[in-house]
């Protein structure tokens, strides 16, 4: 073995000889989110490529999705911090790597990740990791040593330049291991063209909303930091009584803040206006339905799915002037960025989307599907994950079949 756990000799031997590679995704459940989707999109990928796919998580609603790629689940309990049950995971990757045959393991998620890499140590099977967050170091920086696992990998995948940057100046990675693939979207749903309007009017009737209302849309689960309760301080500030906010996503067991939300919305005098909504499955029709598209994060996020998202589906989007959503919203040309965490400067950059006339709106939504179309693509997240996989296993470049 090399210094990160690069394959051995007789591995790349072995795939040049044309062996179907496997690779094991691991992280902790299988439920809603960009990482969940984002393991499933891959997977997707892999299979497509006429590898073998398998995830080993808790599990969780999109193990199903994961069935329909052809991929193979394998139910362990990763979502676990416990040390000793860390350890214990660890034995069982390892009897997976054994029994299946796995030739790469991919880590997404830093408690399975500390379990992946004792497994790929005892096994000789190289690590890959995805960085998907900045991941707080916590008081006096105790978890530094914790969020470490997360640069073991062979190769260190970035979700974005932002994430990049973190890395190198956080933990001091070298460039010639960061690999910078950014979260991909699929453009064969989130599409203007593959979304019908009865689809829309179907939301729209289901949320109750007027006839030809004005549509602010929020998209993502309910905790502070995603910054609902910033957009509904921003609204008060808008002042317009015909625009309704639809802050969709599920509150995922915090009631306590989704009544807090509620709190705010009443003291404003919102009721009419803003609307919590749950869980939706049909994303790709409530963006369409929406005028304006709004990521509020209080926090940069590694990425921004929703900026991303909203592009793609031809939508003028609002977005906070921190982290990911830099790379992917350009301020007046695909979009509008604000003072993150600022109502003030929220409300003003609603005011400014929701004021522009047709041929302006047009002319910045095309210019923001054509970029998303370029370089944020799921296409181009696959492929480029595969060529990562690929430069570790020494396998040659199998025919795709890659949606």
């Amino acid at each position: 073995m090399t210094a990160h756990g690069i394959t051995a000799t007789t591995r790349r031997e072995t795939q040049a000889a044309g062996a179907i590679p496997t690779v094991l995704q691991v992280l902790p459940a299988l439920e809603a989110g960009g990482v969940e989707r984002g393991t499933v999109d891959v997977a997707e990928g892999i299979v497509g490529a006429g590898w073998r796919a398998l995830v080993a998580s808790q599990g969780g609603r999109l193990e199903h999705a994961l069935a329909r790629v052809g991929a193979r689940h394998i139910t362990l309990p990763l979502a676990t911090k416990n040390p000793l049950a860390l350890r214990r995971n660890a034995g069982r990757l390892a009897r997976v790597i054994r029994e299946h045959g796995v030739d790469l393991i991919h880590a997404r998620s830093r408690a399975p990740a500390w379990s992946a890499l004792w497994a790929s140590r005892a096994t000789g099977v190289p690590l890959v990791t995805t960085f998907h967050g900045t991941y707080t170091l916590g008081p006096w920086g105790l978890k530094a040593g914790y969020n470490r696992v997360m640069i073991e990998g062979a190769r260190v995948i970035a979700i974005s330049q932002f994430i990049a940057a973190h890395i190198r100046e956080q933990y001091g990675v070298t460039d010639d291991r960061i690999r910078i693939i950014p979260r991909g979207v699929d453009l064969t749903t989130f599409t203007p063209q593959a979304v019908r309007e009865q689809r829309i009017v179907r939301l729209a009737t289901q949320w109750r909303l007027p006839e030809d209302a004005t549509v602010i849309l929020m998209p993502g689960r309910l905790t502070r930091w995603k910054g609902q309760s910033l957009l509904i301080e921003a609204m008060a500030r808008l002042g317009r009584p015909g625009v309704h906010a639809l802050i969709v996503g599920s509150d995922q067991g915090r009631a306590a803040y989704r009544t807090t939300l509620d709190d705010q919305i009443a003291h404003h005098g919102l009721e009419g206006q803003v609307h919590i909504l749950d869980h939706c499955d049909d994303m790709p029709a409530a963006y369409r339905l929406a005028n304006v598209v709004v990521s509020a994060s209080l926090e940069p996020e590694a990425f921004g799915r929703v900026p991303a998202e909203g592009q793609a589906l031809g939508r003028v989007v609002v977005a906070p002037a921190h982290g990911g959503a830099l790379e992917i919203v350009d301020h007046g040309v695909t979009g509008w960025l604000f003072e993150p965490g600022d109502a003030d400067s929220l409300a003003y950059a609603l005011a400014v989307a929701l004021d522009m006339d047709p041929a302006a709106r047009t002319a910045m939504t095309e210019r923001a599907m054509v970029q998303t179309q370029r370089v944020f693509s799921k296409t181009a997240m696959i492929l480029d994950t595969l060529a990562v996989y690929r430069e570790l296993l020494g396998a040659p470049e199998p025919a795709l079949s890659v949606p």
